[in-house]
């Protein structure tokens, strides 16, 4: 019985490891603050603030997005993806009224993405996360909710 203790206490040493190398792992996982003076947002405004939190879940990495549009407005939303480009709902205020998300991951630190609106694609986005896992960028384009189109560079940083 005092032999199975140690033996115990290791397994699960091991196991809390093994996590966090995963989760290091995954360069797209953490916490990402808005860069506002490297992002573009065309035709604007640009936007105040975003933090996006992603997490690995049993379902997926699961998004959560809280923001300051650039006329004060605020925006908050969150979807769940297996990044196997099957669509996924958007929980919230999603970007230009979409209400869902289908993604894939195209190599280790890049994800596309396609926004959707009623099953409709109204925007497409590509992110891409740095050699050196400190920044995310997201580019995106596509058709903003009342009908003009946007062409997006945002940035993050790595909290």
């Amino acid at each position: 019985m005092k032999k199975a203790l140690p033996v115990c206490a290791m397994a699960i040493l091991l196991l809390s490891l093994a996590c966090v190398l995963l989760a290091q792992g995954d360069p797209f996982l953490g916490t990402w603050k808005l860069n506002g003076a490297k992002s573009k947002f065309i035709p604007g405004p640009a936007r105040k603030s975003e933090t996006r939190m992603v997490v690995s879940g049993p379902n997926g990495m699961k998004v959560s997005v809280k923001r300051i549009n650039g006329d004060g407005s605020t925006q908050e939303f969150e979807y769940t993806s297996n990044l196997d480009n099957k669509t996924y709902p958007i929980v919230g205020d999603g970007p230009e009224g979409a209400d869902s998300i289908a993604a894939d991951l195209a190599a280790p630190n890049t994800i596309h993405s396609t926004l959707k609106k009623g099953g409709k694609a109204i925007a497409t986005a590509t992110l891409s996360v740095s050699a050196d896992g400190k920044t995310l960028t997201i580019t995106s384009k596509g058709i903003q909710a009342d009908g003009k189109q946007f062409s997006n560079v945002a940035v993050y940083d790595k909290e």
